[in-house]
């Protein structure tokens, strides 16, 4: 047997020395900070790299550090169909009825669930009742131009958002389509009026307009558009002659709606709606679906049964003109034109990042992905209160369209936004004392008039000239 040597003994002593001291050590309160500082230190290395993993996932392409997937890598169409299900989905979730507007609001007849729900009494001549108001009244029903005379009709909540700047972006909003209104001779109205109290949320729209309709037999077109939407392209002008006898034009997919009948194949955010008979027929037509409570749920469940990979939740209009459209009266889809050949409605998220490339290759004039026509902030809460990265995103975005659309008014007056993010302007035309341009139309003028005695007098002598100086 084989007897441990003295160098052996001595390191076995020292390593127990050691241990006893260490042992003695963590056992200590100093030592017990430390262990615990280190265990801690562990689990937050561990939480670090899980939440790398989960927002590499998350953001996709391009990863945490910068770069992202190319433009044409995601599929706008992909984009479309979640915004629209992002956009319906948060109104149902923000349809919170408004006490303090239903106390005040006055009830003239209540309205009996064991009935059909209806915005108003039966009107069947509407047609040859505003001829004859026409008739009455030459030359009303167009504008100084001689198009159409166009309601541009909006509006928002009677109440404060519980966020200010939620009312700040819709006070841009609002300024953003009077000056579109402005520009193209387009009636407005905005209303923060609450008309049918059964009619909440999305639905409050069709009350709205039965109303503008009624009240305003002068106007040809009604045009609604959503407070979260914002003209982006002050230039381009519906083309109206192309639409024909159509009464309704909405922005969508004919593959998506008519094909695969899915309950976001068109987008209710921006339409414009003829005033006729046909167009209170589709009001009344839809207004059974709306009233808020067993009324509207049920609806919702036909809605879901019936409509491709439509969520579980309360009837919203958008799926209830899908279904008529494809289901109820043919006359329906006869006379919706469903347009996509330009941004009557553009997701903002295919739309607000490229305005430096737009503003650097091409021009307003087009309202489609050269230049959006309009930019809708579909999925945007601006009203809700707290912050989130999200809301952070949707301002921050919201702020770029307003000034990307403002710039292209006030270049008349010789200005424009520093940036596309900020609110500060800076002058980019001198001022001259010509502002109206006449000088040079005086000039030619006086060039012409000196000229002309001068070339009668080279003629009398039967002198050659050349005719290309009248020009």
């Amino acid at each position: 047997m084989l007897r441990p040597s003295t160098e052996a003994k001595t390191f076995y002593k020292v390593s127990q020395a050691g241990e006893m001291k260490a042992k003695n050590f963590l056992s200590s309160q100093k030592g017990r900070r430390l262990v615990k500082a280190v265990n801690s230190l562990k689990i937050t290395v561990l939480c670090g790299f899980i939440t790398i993993l989960v927002l590499r996932g998350t953001l996709g392409p391009g990863g945490l550090f910068g770069g992202s997937a190319a433009p044409h890598s995601v599929d706008l169409r992909e984009q479309i169909i979640k915004a629209q299900r992002a956009k319906v989905l948060a109104q149902v979730e923000d349809a919170v009825p408004d006490n303090a507007t239903a106390s005040k609001f006055v009830e003239e007849e209540k309205w009996d669930p064991s009935t059909p729900y209806t915005l108003g009494p039966k009107i069947t001549d509407w047609d040859s009742q505003r001829e004859k108001w026409n008739t009455l009244n030459p030359g009303m029903n167009k504008t100084l131009s001689g198009r159409p005379k166009t309601l541009l009709v909006s509006g928002s909540q009677p109440s404060p958002c519980a966020n200010p700047m939620g009312d700040f972006y819709h006070l841009k909003f609002l300024k953003n389509r009077i000056d579109y209104a402005r520009l193209h001779g387009l009636e407005f109205f905005y209303n923060m009026a609450t008309f049918e109290k059964e009619m909440s949320s999305f639905w409050a729209k069709l009350p709205l307009l039965r109303k503008m309709m009624l009240n305003h037999p002068d106007v040809e077109w009604i045009w609604w558009m959503d407070s979260d939407a914002i003209f982006t392209d002050m230039t381009f002008e519906m083309p109206m002659e192309k639409y024909g006898k159509n009464n309704l034009i909405v922005h969508g997919f004919h593959n998506l709606l008519f094909e695969q009948h899915s309950w976001i194949g068109l987008n209710t955010g921006s339409f414009l709606i003829r005033n006729c008979q046909w167009s209170l027929d589709l009001l009344d037509a839809l207004a059974p679906f709306g009233p808020e409570g067993e009324t509207r749920v049920k609806a919702g469940e036909l809605f879901t049964d019936k409509l491709v990979n439509r969520p579980v939740f309360e009837a919203d209009d958008q799926s209830a003109l899908v279904y008529i459209i494809l289901y109820g009266d043919p006359k329906w889809k006869a006379n919706t034109y469903v347009e996509w050949e330009f941004f009557l409605h553009g997701y903002w998220k295919f739309v607000v990042y490229n305005y430096e490339k737009m503003m650097a290759k091409d021009h307003p004039g087009y309202g489609d992905e050269r230049w959006p026509f309009v930019t809708h902030f579909v999925g945007c809460k601006p009203c809700k209160l707290g912050a989130n990265v999200e809301n952070d995103e949707c301002f921050k975005q919201m702020e770029r369209a307003f000034n990307f659309a403002d710039n292209q008014v006030l270049e008349k007056y010789g200005y424009s936004h520093a940036a596309l993010g900020s609110f500060k302007t800076r002058k980019i035309r001198r001022d001259s004392t010509d502002p109206l341009g006449l000088e040079n139309i005086s000039k030619k003028e006086t060039d012409h008039t000196t000229a002309e005695p001068r070339l009668l007098q080279q003629s009398a002598q039967g002198e050659n000239f050349d005719s290309s100086i009248m020009k």
